[in-house]
């Protein structure tokens, strides 16, 4: 029996080892692939602050002059794991926003009041664009767009046998596109009926919606959008002494 873990490589192995550290079993099948995208830069370009809100996003810049250039200013992330992985990147100055996009916005007003030059590093598919929120506040908002996450079509032969097999107890979604993509696969795969009747347990109410309009039956989001909270929703809906219970029966 095992936790369908739909989180993205390289972030996906660390949910791993945590849930099976905790005693879950674990099956990895990421619903996006990390893409780096060729920038344009302006190697004259000064900036006040960095903001980002995924890790992808820094992983885009590895191995450009750009990373270098930007590792002295003050970066701004959404949340804590973001800042954490730009501090592993060089980055010197990090302030993490623990929260979502409207907290990172809220930070950067209170830290910068309305004025300066910054620069954001994003994706190439945006859930909300925050170049827009703080280009309206005053800021001079220059949007690099580092990464592409491309879908998953199918699932893997692995996880399809888990599927037909009843091995899989829950899945784990982290983001709204990768919900999207596990719908798409389920769909492709005529796994509708058992695969949504699975408890999902979603970072957020905004991935929990994707899960709810495909007719899941049992969606739990996260309190706050961060990994140890929804690892409390995979606790709550399959504790680990139930779950320890169900494999030795088998």
């Amino acid at each position: 029996m095992a936790i369908l873990v739909m989180r993205p490589f390289p972030d996906n192995e660390a949910t791993a080892a945590a849930l099976r550290e905790a005693g879950y079993g674990v099956l990895l099948s990421p619903a996006l692939r990390f893409e780096p995208i060729a920038i344009r830069d302006e190697p004259d370009a000064h900036y006040n602050a960095v903001i980002v809100t995924s890790a992808n996003a820094l992983r885009g810049i590895v191995g450009q002059p750009l990373l270098e250039r930007l590792r002295e200013t003050k970066v701004f992330a959404v949340g804590d794991a973001t800042a954490q992985a730009a501090r592993a990147f060089g980055f010197r100055d990090v302030e993490s926003a623990s929260g979502d996009a409207v907290a990172l916005c809220e930070l950067v007003e209170a830290r910068l009041r309305g004025s300066g030059r910054i620069c954001y590093l994003a994706g190439a598919d945006l859930s909300r664009d925050l170049g827009t929120d703080l280009g309206t506040c005053g800021y001079n908002v220059t949007t690099l767009t580092t990464y592409r996450m491309t879908p998953l079509v199918h699932f893997s032969e692995a996880v399809e046998a888990a599927f037909g097999a009843g091995d899989v107890e829950a899945v784990l979604h982290y983001s709204r596109r990768s919900a999207q993509s596990f719908v798409g696969a389920v769909k492709a795969a005529g796994l509708e009926i058992s695969a949504l009747a699975l408890p999902q347990c979603c970072i957020s109410d905004v991935v929990a919606a994707v899960l709810r309009e495909a007719g899941a039956s049992r969606v739990l989001a996260a309190a706050s959008p961060d990994e140890n909270a929804i690892f409390e929703t995979l606790y709550r809906a399959i504790p680990v002494k139930r779950r320890a219970a169900k494999s030795g029966k088998g």
